[in-house]
């Protein structure tokens, strides 16, 4: 039964994130820290640095991978990571690989120190390789 479709969303099983984009060959994902207490708003806002700093990376960097990405819909996945120390270690791994990654540190003008690692975006690249990095990650 499609009985997880009426949970609220932040309590998906990890295994239907996969599905959310599953036609697509490229997607981003955009991770964002809970510990912070960010308002929704202001979450919105750090996500959407972390997409596009991380999308004009793969457009300098990866251009196949962009190219591809732009021509499918531009799939975006919004993820959460309980801390600093977390969204660190996926920025470390995905350098490691390499995909296109970007931290987003704050400009403190509002509700956070200024300097404040808040989010990360990664991708767009292959989404077997960005699902390596973020399969077990929680939706946002």
């Amino acid at each position: 039964m499609l009985s997880w479709l009426y949970r609220p969303l932040n309590t998906v099983v990890v295994r239907r994130v996969a599905l959310l984009t599953e036609n697509f060959e490229i997607k981003q994902v955009l991770v964002v820290r809970t510990d912070l207490g960010m308002g929704r708003g202001k979450m919105a806002v750090q996500c959407s640095h972390a997409a596009v700093s991380s999308a004009e990376l793969a457009r300098t960097r990866f251009r196949d991978w962009y190219d591809q990405w732009m021509r499918e819909g531009q799939a975006k996945i919004a993820l959460k990571v309980k801390d600093e120390d977390q969204l660190l270690e996926l920025e470390k791994r995905a350098r490691g690989i390499p995909i296109p990654s970007y931290i987003v540190r704050d400009m403190g003008l509002t509700q956070v120190p200024t300097g404040t690692i808040t989010c990360i975006g990664l991708g767009p690249a292959p989404v077997t390789t960005v699902d390596t990095l973020t399969g077990k990650l929680r939706l946002l």
